[in-house]
Formats: C-alpha cells, sequence, structure tokens
C-alpha cells in the first residue's frame, strides 16, 4: 500500500466564464479526474455543476464532499452488487 501525498495543490480552472482557482490535495484531484472521465464531461464542467449546488461552502469544500458522497455511493454499490 502506497501512502496518499497530503501536499495542496493549486490549479486554475474556468468555470461559468470566469477562471478561478482550486486548492486540493493530489488524490482529491485524481478521483475528481476520475469522476468526470466517468461522467465523460471534463473536470471544469464538473466542478460547475459542484459550484451551481453548494450551499455556503466554499468551492475547495464542496469539491471534497462530492468527491466523499461519490466514494460513498461507489461503496454501497460494490457492497450491494449493484450497477
Amino acid at each position: 500500500m502506497t501512502a496518499l501525498s497530503s501536499r495542496v495543490v493549486k490549479r486554475s480552472l474556468r468555470i461559468a466564464g470566469h477562471a478561478t482557482s482550486i486548492s486540493l490535495e493530489e488524490p482529491f484531484w485524481q478521483l475528481l479526474r476520475k469522476i468526470a472521465e466517468t461522467r465523460k464531461i471534463a473536470v471544469s464542467a464538473l466542478v460547475e455543476e459542484i459550484d451551481r449546488e453548494r450551499q455556503g461552502a466554499n468551492l475547495s469544500s464542496a469539491v471534497r464532499v462530492h468527491v466523499l458522497e461519490w466514494m460513498m455511493r461507489e461503496a454501497t454499490l460494490s457492497l450491494t452488487g449493484e450497477d
């Protein structure tokens, strides 16, 4: 088992027509790319959706929560054998 890096990585994105930057730990960036790939959309499009749906949280926190919720759904589906 390899240790995950907790180093925060800041990346710039264009969402809703404006440039912004998000700081996330590398494992969150990796999972965010995986979610976008699974949905066949760009990471920026996924972040734009998260931005529209967030309720008061800062964008980096909203992204982390979205990734966590996705992982929890995937784990549940894996345990129950559902697709």
